[in-house]
This record gives structure tokens, sequence and C-alpha cells, in this order.
């Protein structure tokens, strides 16, 4: 295997960030709606507009509490890692309030580490940034996601949030772990 690393996201990662995120999303929403997109929603799923959205993240994000990682094999990005401030939750434990919430954390190869190189990064800097905690969303029925964010030390916080999709509802479930 080539060398593997993570570093901050440089705008010219912007078209593999999008692909990949293009691809990964399509395919937890298939699983979060059971195997098949409502008519008209695969669409939504196309790289370019995911391109020009992680482009203006990573040369213009809204605060400096967002960051956006790549994780690279030899010289290609492969995967990448989103963090910003947690939306509030009503209810939640403290330490959700004083969170990174990691927006996205998506590879195109899994099973390779790069997912927890990433997670690893992200742990890193929600803890220079105060952070107490991190807070990741798993699409219901996206068992692959589920597994890795446990297998990482994530649990669910049970907070649930839904989303219509072509008149379908999308769930999402809130996980997060404590940064020690």
């Amino acid at each position: 295997m080539p060398d593997v690393s993570v570093r901050p996201a440089l705008p010219q990662d912007a078209d593999r960030i999008g692909m990949i995120h293009a691809a990964t999303m399509r395919q937890a929403t298939e699983a979060g709606l059971h195997g098949s997109l409502p008519p008209g929603v695969a669409a939504a799923f196309h790289q370019d507009h995911f391109v020009r959205l992680w482009r203006q993240a990573i040369t213009a994000p809204p605060t400096p509490l967002h960051r956006v990682l790549t994780a690279l094999e030899g010289n290609t990005v492969v995967g990448f890692a989103a963090l910003a401030p947690p939306e509030p939750l009503p209810g939640a434990p403290d330490e959700v309030a004083r969170a990174a919430e990691v927006i996205a954390l998506e590879v195109e190869v899994a099973r390779r580490g790069h997912g927890s190189r990433l997670l690893a990064a992200a742990a890193d800097v929600a803890r220079a940034q105060h952070a107490s905690a991190l807070l990741a969303w798993c699409v219901r029925g996206d068992d692959a996601r589920a597994r890795f964010l446990s297998g990482a030390g994530f649990a669910p916080l049970g907070a649930r949030r839904a989303f219509d999709v072509g008149g379908a509802e999308l769930v999402q479930v809130a996980w997060w772990a404590t940064l020690s």
C-alpha cells in the first residue's frame, strides 16, 4: 500500500471530495430507504453539486471551527472528514453542547484504515478547539456506518432527525463519543 496520511483539505481536493461524497451519500440514502431511491431523487446526487459545495467549504468556511480534512493514499484523495459546531440538541448531555460535529466522514474504499485515521485527526482538531465530545449522524439502515461508529467508541445519543426524500422518510440517528 502506498503511503497513507491525513491533512487539511486544499481547494484542488474539491473534485475528489465531491465525487466521493456524491457516491457515499447516495449509498447511505439507498440504505436508509431500503435499497431504492424515489423517482427523481437520483439527480440530487450529481457530483458537480457536491464539488461546488466542498470547494466553498474549503476556501471560505463559515467559521474558524469549520474544518475539512482529507485522507491520502500516496497523492490521491481517498476520503475526507468535515467538522463544524453542532446544532443545539434539546435534552442532550452538557458535553454535546461543547462537541464538534463530524458533519461528514466518507472514504472511497472501506476497511483500509482511512476512516479511522480521519476520525483520529478530527478528534485532534476538536480537542484543539476545546471540544469535549464528537457528534455524528448516521442514517438508520446504514449498518456499516453504525458498526464503524460503535467500533470507534461512539454510542447512540437518543436523538433522531428525519428528512423527506422524494416523499419517503429518511431517518438519521445521533451518535456521540466523549474526548478524553
